[in-house]
């Protein structure tokens, strides 16, 4: 390797430079060098390089932020740092931010010679566990991404497209497509599998509490602060940080989330500290964010750092082909949760299931496939143990045509229609409203209302 191993010297001395490219190219390497920062990272972003050996103190920027730049551009290349001040501070200083190692000045080229040789050492066995996973990967695709239809396949093929990317990821998509479950799949067959998955949903914790959940905050940050917290960018450190429903940020955090993203470091709540976030996003959002960008409620700024690749989900009604493949799925995973004999479903119950609209999505259907295993006597789903909600959908019917003078009542009419929706959600759902509000799309307050202002909150029903 080491005669085809390219190396970049960085130091403000020509007289250095010049030593290091002949020492360097005597030893077989390609060389090339730069006088500041600036220019190494022109070389960074031209061209590939096995060993950046850069001085820490340059006039105008750092040897750190060169190291800072290499990671970002060149994050296979490995990083050696040359320091006149041989002080304990500088040297964890470097290795913390992320370098190889270092050699301070005055060094003998034997030393210098040594750590380059351990370095594409550690270069080539970095390089080859990285194409065993792959390899790996390749041969064990993620089966939770469940179905066959065009929509699907797409879906799986961005996913094997994207995994090794470090660019971030909005998946777009009704509630209960498995959203999560794509950003799972892209995280599993990526470089960072082996890396903390994190997931948050956006729309389930208070606003005041969300900048300290994602953040984490310092011990007397506000009441109740009686120790420092560690938020969820660095508990997803090296990973993936997933933000479901991040369409619900209010603007504040979206601006605290915007900072994150662009500086690559977060503050906690009540520091005066950054700390680096080596952290990949994957958002997703059953709302149009482009809408909400126009509308004013989304920043337009954190929806293009968000949404660099965007992977759609097609709902269930628009792939009803994969329906049996899930009903089997679910068969087989409540069967074996629930410690029962239920191994298969009629043909009645599959086609009745693949008719309906599904408005829950896959979350719907996961329900109703565990409902039927757990209250099913014998070892088969027929249409008796499906709920109401799919054997008697809700029918819009015809629209409704002005034929007289008399016109006709559109509020009555779009109150019965929601009145029905709801409660299609509250049967899908068990009668659990928060989870009938997600197979609605809408907010649990939101679901409230619409409850009391329709008539149908009666004491007693689920609000878990």
């Amino acid at each position: 390797m080491s005669a085809k191993a390219r190396i970049l010297v960085v130091d403000d001395e020509r007289s250095m430079q010049e030593f290091l490219e002949i020492f360097f190219r005597s030893e077989g390497y390609d060389v090339v060098t730069a006088g500041d920062v600036d220019t190494a990272v022109m070389h960074l972003e031209n061209d590939d390089f096995d060993v950046v050996i850069s001085d820490i103190q340059m006039p105008d920027r750092s040897g750190i932020d060169l190291l800072h730049a290499a990671y970002e551009l060149s994050p296979e290349s490995v990083v050696i740092m040359i320091t006149a001040f041989a002080s304990t501070e500088t040297a964890i200083s470097a290795m913390k931010e992320g370098a190889y190692d270092y050699v301070t000045k005055p060094f003998k080229v034997d030393e210098l010679r040594i750590v380059v040789d351990k370095a594409l050492e550690k270069k080539l066995l970095s390089s080859e566990n990285r194409r065993l996973r792959k390899e790996l990967r390749s041969h064990s695709r993620d089966r939770s991404i469940i179905g066959n239809s065009a929509g699907i396949r797409r879906v799986t093929e961005l996913v094997a497209q994207v995994a090794d990317s470090k660019a971030n990821v909005l998946i777009s998509g009704e509630s209960g497509t498995g959203k999560e479950i794509v950003a799972r799949a892209i995280h599993k067959q990526g470089a960072r599998c082996d890396k903390p998955f994190v997931a948050v949903n956006c729309a389930a914790i208070p606003e005041t509490l969300l900048e300290s959940e994602l953040f984490g905050h310092v011990k007397g940050a506000f009441t109740g602060a009686v120790q420092n917290k560690e938020g969820l960018f660095e508990t997803a450190d090296g990973g993936t940080l997933f933000l479901d429903e991040v369409g619900e940020l209010t603007l504040s955090v979206q601006v605290k989330l915007l900072r994150t993203i662009q500086e690559k470091s977060f503050r906690r709540v009540g520091g005066s500290g950054d700390t680096r976030a080596d952290v990949r996003i994957i958002a997703a959002s059953n709302r149009r964010l482009d809408e909400a960008v126009a509308s004013g409620q989304f920043r337009e700024d954190l929806y293009y750092r968000l949404n660099v690749i965007e992977i759609p989900i097609p709902p269930l009604r628009d792939r009803s082909e994969d329906i049996p493949l899930l009903i089997g799925h679910f068969i087989e995973k409540y069967a074996m949760e629930l410690e029962n004999t239920v191994t298969h479903a009629t043909d009645e119950a599959i086609a009745r299931l693949v008719e309906y609209r599904f408005p829950g999505n896959v979350r719907e259907l996961e329900n109703v496939i565990e409902r039927a295993v757990a209250l099913s006597r014998s070892d088969v789903i027929d249409l008796d143990s499906l709920p109401p909600a799919v054997l008697n959908p809700a029918s819009c019917g015809e629209a409704p045509r002005i034929t007289s003078s008399e016109g006709i009542d559109l509020e009555a009419m779009l109150n019965e229609y929601e009145r029905e929706l709801l409660k299609e959600a509250l049967q899908a759902a068990n009668g659990v409203k928060k989870n009938a509000a997600k197979l609605v799309g809408v907010s649990f307050r939101s679901f409230r209302y619409r409850l009391e202002k329709l008539g149908l909150d009666h004491p007693g029903d689920g609000e878990g």
